[in-house]
């Protein structure tokens, strides 16, 4: 029978069910969907153990709504919260703190919903959703999730005025648009506020963890490491250049130097202090061709800042100051936190380093005892059969071994060394050839040590990805890469990247070895490469925008739009008094359109007032609050059957207010304007008809 009756009515089996449900079961399991969903973005950072209860809770309740049965007693209830606490203090070690209040208040959330009885309990899970709405943005502030939030808002709102209106009424789409009409009264009062309410360093801010953020670079570097960042796809940082970029091959952002070697792990030299001033360039000698960029770059999880080589010069960043080691490495002190953007200058043609030996070479030249044997003993015999060449030909000579020897680039080579991963660089270089950049890399610094020539290791990224739509360039972690530097008498240090020797394309076109993708992406990519190319740039630029205009909205951005304005030494108090002033305005507009809905009368009351002044011109007046019909009836008592079109219009414009015809509504202006004039027509041939 239900099937029939869907047939008829054009609704599938389902919607027929759902509209056969009694009016309260809807509207609970539609609030249970709506928290189900502010709920699911936790899951990714709940213990196992809570997103499995709050998902039994909301089943079993949408299981109580469907059959009617009644809800379970408080023992039961207090039972479960119970276990919940005990549970979270075993998995947290602590009831406070972020993640344990974020636990607690999803237990709370599922287990509310077992005692709706009330409309004071209804009121309750409704204040919980939305503060878990807001502690979604203590794990991700992304553009997707925003979205999902919004949409949360809006049914939380959606089952409030449910929760307001009598059972049956309204419907749960009027309810929806209702709020949806809320959200929108609301939202340029939420723009005003973002836009213009002071932001107190540090207190403005979401709070993050130490490992929260990351770049993905290290300050060690090991067999393997650059290949599994390469790996991740996710965006380290954005570039857009004032004018034309530099070349694929010059996109070199330097980040940590690597130089102290145990036989395993490469790591930076310790520091020799702080570097006093921010610009340690006593010997750097900057080129003439210059790149004027603006850089935004994701949290870190190192205090280092990866740059366009070479940057000279680059801004306080908030409380943090960047410094310049001598090896060109600009140290932050500590992490970023948060997304930083600032702007800057990098000069690709340079020349850093002493130009004659000095002591500190030395600790360039340092080699592990007892480790890779044989790639010292071939680095040996390189050097006497070159005995004369200096540091260049040298470099060239190992060079094109690498071109000639069958060394192949690849990101997944596998495990180097023996158990303790002792002699890697020996497997590497003389036995397997197959390597990632640091491979390369870390071989051809030691086969130079190993030839008396100091050299180092630097880590970072290669490459950018153009995206027209915004114009940046955008460098993903998957861009990773390692190089190397060797130092040459009259020159300094000289930039040298083995892995253009056997894979060139790396270097000159900036190709990175990605990961691989997922069913639809890997779809959309071999049907159309190029349609998937454009929504890839499409979404990059819009998550670029939110990211640019929204979370990296700061103090800074006020106080410029505050210039904009026409504020010369905009301060926080400019804010306020701006703020005040649009919310003066704002309150003045809200009470002129409350007076004005007050004093406004709909087009039906204005059409028969005008009714009864051109009747009481022509000799039949009436008070305020007679009806139609009795105008009608005085009309006809007075002049008889020539005042019958006077009487009819009369009853048309009664039958319009309380019985209206398809089509028309009590408030339709068009009708009742041309019923008021039909009947000074009628008054003006009633006056000029002749009386018995």
């Amino acid at each position: 029978m239900t099937t029939a009756l869907a047939s008829r009515t054009g609704t599938t089996p389902r919607l027929a069910a759902w509209r056969h449900l009694p009016r309260e079961t809807r509207d609970t399991l539609f609030l249970l969907g709506v928290i189900a969903w502010v709920i699911a973005p936790h899951a990714a950072h709940l213990p196992w153990w809570c997103t499995a209860l709050a998902a039994v809770v909301l089943l079993w309740r949408a299981r109580l709504a469907l059959t009617g049965a009644p809800l379970p007693g408080r023992w039961v209830l207090g039972a479960l919260l119970l276990a919940a606490v005990a549970a979270t203090l075993v998995t947290h070690r602590t009831l406070f703190g972020k993640e344990a209040g974020v636990t607690l208040v999803v237990v709370l959330m599922a287990l509310k919903t077992l005692e709706l009885r009330a409309r004071r309990d209804a009121f309750v899970v409704f204040f919980l959703g939305f503060f878990l709405v807001l502690t979604n943005f203590l794990y991700s502030q992304s553009l997707p999730l925003a979205l999902a939030m919004v949409l949360a808002v809006w049914g939380l709102l959606t089952a409030l005025v449910v929760s307001q209106m009598p059972v049956g009424q309204p419907s749960l789409a009027k309810a929806a648009a209702l709020s949806a009409r809320l959200c929108l009264f609301g939202a340029p009062v939420m723009v005003a506020l973002f836009v213009l309410f002071p932001r107190f360093a540090p207190l403005w801010g979401l709070p993050t963890d130490a490992h929260a953020g990351r770049t993905g670079l290290s300050n060690m570097m090991e067999m393997g490491s650059v290949a599994e960042l390469a790996l991740d796809d996710s965006i380290a940082m954005r570039v857009k250049f004032d004018g034309p970029a530099p070349p694929p091959q010059a996109l070199y952002f330097r980040g940590p130097v690597l130089a102290e070697f145990d036989g395993r792990h490469w790591r930076p030299l310790p520091y020799r202090g702080w570097p006093r001033s921010q610009r340690a360039d006593g010997n750097l000698q900057l080129g003439t061709q210059a790149f004027r960029y603006s850089l935004t770059i994701e949290p870190t999880r190192i205090a280092s800042l990866p740059l366009l080589e070479v940057t000279p010069e680059v801004p306080r960043l908030g409380e943090i100051l960047p410094r310049m080691r001598e090896d060109l490495e600009w140290v932050t002190g500590q992490p970023l936190r948060e997304r930083q953007r600032f702007e800057a200058t990098a000069y690709t043609g340079f020349r850093h380093g002493p130009v004659a030996w000095t002591a500190g070479l030395r600790d360039y030249l340092q080699l592990p005892e007892g480790y890779n044997p044989r790639t010292l003993a071939w680095a040996q015999a390189l050097r006497q059969q070159l005995p004369d060449a200096d540091a260049r030909r040298l470099a060239q000579a190992v060079f094109a071994h690498i071109r000639t020897q069958g060394y192949a680039y690849t990101l997944a080579p596998g495990r180097y060394g023996d158990e303790q991963g002792r002699h890697a660089i020996d497997e590497f270089w003389l036995d397997r050839k197959q390597g990632f950049c640091e491979h390369f890399a870390a071989a051809f610094v030691v086969v130079m040590r190993a030839m008396g020539v100091p050299a180092r290791i630097v880590t970072g990224y290669q490459g950018a990805e153009y995206n027209p739509v915004d114009g940046y360039h955008l460098v993903r972690h998957a861009y990773a890469h390692a190089w190397a530097e060797y130092w040459q008498p009259g020159a300094g240090w000289v930039r040298a990247d083995p892995t253009g020797a056997v894979a060139p394309e790396r270097i000159r076109m900036a190709l990175d070895l990605g990961p691989a993708t997922g069913v639809v992406a890997a779809t959309l990519s071999t049907v159309n490469p190029e349609l998937w190319r454009r929504l890839r740039n499409h979404w990059d630029a819009v998550n670029n925008a939110w990211n640019q205009w929204v979370l990296n909205y700061s103090r800074g951005t006020q106080f410029e739009l505050l210039r904009h304005l026409g504020f010369d030494a905009p301060g926080w108090q400019d804010l306020v008094v701006l703020l005040l002033g649009l919310v003066a305005a704002a309150a003045s507009a809200g009470a002129a359109w409350a007076w004005w809905e007050r004093h406004r009368q709909d087009p039906w009351v204005q059409a028969y007032r005008r009714m009864q002044a051109q009747l009481a011109a022509a000799g039949l007046p009436s008070g305020p609050h007679v009806p139609p019909r009795t105008l009608a009836a005085q009309a006809r008592a007075r002049w008889g059957e020539q005042a019958a079109r006077v009487a009819e219009l009369l009853s048309r414009m009664e039958a319009l207010r309380y019985a209206p015809a398809a089509g028309a509504t009590p408030r339709s202006s068009t009708l009742a304007r041309s019923l008021a004039r039909e009947l000074r027509r009628a008054l003006l041939e009633l006056r000029h008809a002749p009386h018995p």
